[in-house]
């Protein structure tokens, strides 16, 4: 059975940190490029940061010099980061996994950024 879980999420004042964890199991981690998404109240869901099998990463540009995703796939997990956050952080963070066409999601952790 295929399982990813996010946790780390939580409320934290403007300038704070968190690290979100994705614990995986059920399909072969290391095939598989991850993703962090987050999705806002009222908005859609974007893309945070990407890093591959071959750790080629990506973030979007609100979030460049702020959060790091790294993986770890001894722990079949990925994590996320989260430095000087900011109000326009707060969202529901989600884990994807994806290789070739095949994509599994977690079911998302909460962030809000408020003093």
């Amino acid at each position: 059975q295929v399982q990813l879980v996010e946790s780390g999420g939580g409320l934290v004042k403007p300038g704070g940190s968190l690290r979100l964890s994705c614990d995986t199991s059920g399909f072969t981690f290391k095939w598989y490029d991850l993703t962090w998404y987050r999705q806002a109240a009222g908005k859609e869901r974007e893309l945070v940061a990407t890093i591959t099998t071959n750790e080629q990463i990506n973030y979007v540009d609100s979030v460049k010099g702020r959060f790091t995703i790294s993986r770890d796939n001894d722990k079949k997990a990925t994590y996320l980061q989260m430095n000087d956050l900011k109000p326009e952080d707060t969202a529901a963070y989600y884990c994807n996994a994806r290789w070739r066409r095949i994509e599994y999601w977690g079911q998302g952790t909460q962030v809000t950024v408020s003093s």
